[in-house]
């Protein structure tokens, strides 16, 4: 009976001590990073400029003629056509000042038939002695000068026409109106920019380049893109740069143009590209940058196995120059991957799981094998 009581005990002293035992070591999972694949080029200059679309020709329309604005038959984004009435002057003044011309010149030309007469007549009697050659060169001058007189109205004439004519404003050309700058009503100078019309077909980029990047741009080349649709890349021309800063602003405006036609107005961003050194360097994210010893160093990837596992390393690298948001190295192997974000909690030997790998808890899974 004793013997039976002493195993059990001793069974049950087991169990106890069996449950008590620590548990096995905590395994940790891969931490997940994001990395970028190391590729060598030369070292690029990037510079980005914001500016407009704008038409190559765009033309101001002004009346001739002061006066008035009757009408105005136009607004900013209509389309017309050479010839259509843009506006229209109160013609009234202008109308009295024809028929004032017209007056004028219906008396110069009476007074120049009656002066023909007199000189043909006066021609007859001297014929006969009646009159002194005095009075046939007199008779002769007159008519000349009544000749010249009648010449000098008509042409007065012609000029009030034609500023009767110039009070109704025609389109010198087909294109947008891109502003209107008067009201009916308003009071308008000779010659008063009214309405501004532009070709949509012919239509062309507009930034102001700085000072000190001047030299830069023009050894350029030049990709842009619309605000509206900042994916859609296309390349551009340098046209035009100007030999003179602006007063106020010391920027040099450039004129760029696409080899597509583009919507007046619309916002468009220039990236000018130069090649700064024949070096090979790589571009990085400015995140993936950290220091081994003070000297500037990336954590390196280096893939184990099949999977998508790696473990990570300290490497040194020389940094060459720095762009935007970007950093300019060399000394990563070409097509290693460096990790970009999360470089403070990296360490020497640490296991990360690479983009793609499934990660899962390797704790969950020893629980789940015992």
């Amino acid at each position: 009976m004793k013997t039976s009581l002493t195993a059990a005990g001793a069974l049950a002293v087991a169990v106890m001590l069996s449950a008590c035992s620590p548990d096995q070591p905590t395994v940790q999972a891969p931490r997940p990073v994001r990395t970028v694949e190391i590729s060598y080029d030369n070292a690029r200059d990037i510079s980005r400029y914001v500016g407009t679309v704008q038409s190559r020709h765009e033309v101001d329309q002004a009346f001739r003629v002061g006066g008035k604005v009757a009408q105005r038959n136009v607004d900013v984004g209509q389309f017309v056509r050479e010839g259509s009435i843009l506006a229209v002057l109160d013609d009234s003044d202008y109308r009295l000042a024809e028929e004032a011309s017209r007056q004028q010149w219906a008396v110069a030309a009476e007074q120049t038939r009656q002066a023909d007469s007199d000189r043909q007549r006066l021609t007859a009697l001297k014929a006969d002695g009646s009159v002194s050659a005095a009075d046939d060169e007199r008779a002769q001058t007159n008519a000349q000068t009544a000749h010249a007189t009648a010449e000098a109205e008509a042409r007065k004439l012609e000029l009030a026409r034609n500023r009767l004519k110039y009070t109704v404003l025609r389109a010198s050309r087909s294109g947008v109106v891109t502003a209107v700058r008067v009201e009916a009503g308003q009071v308008v100078a000779e010659g008063q920019p009214v309405v501004s019309i532009a070709n949509p077909d012919e239509s062309e980029i507009v930034v102001d380049v700085p000072e000190d990047q001047l030299s830069v741009f023009k050894e350029a080349r030049f990709k842009a893109s619309l605000a509206s649709a900042p994916n859609e890349i296309f390349d551009v021309t340098l046209r035009e740069l100007s030999p003179q800063a602006a007063a106020q602003t010391r920027t040099y405006r450039a004129r760029l143009k696409p080899m597509q036609a583009l919507p007046l107005g619309a916002t468009a961003t220039v990236t000018a590209e130069r090649v700064m050194t024949s070096i090979s360097v790589a571009a990085v994210p400015a995140t993936a940058l950290t220091q081994s010893g003070g000297q500037p160093a990336l954590w390196v990837v280096t893939p184990v196995g099949k999977d998508p596992i790696g473990v990570v390393e300290l490497v040194q690298v020389a940094v060459l120059g720095y762009r935007n948001d970007e950093v300019l190295v060399s000394g990563p192997q070409a097509g290693a991957l460096v990790v970009t974000a999360g470089v403070q909690k990296m360490a020497s030997g640490l296991k990360v799981a690479l983009p793609g790998a499934a990660i899962v808890d390797a704790n969950i899974t020893q629980q789940a094998a015992r």
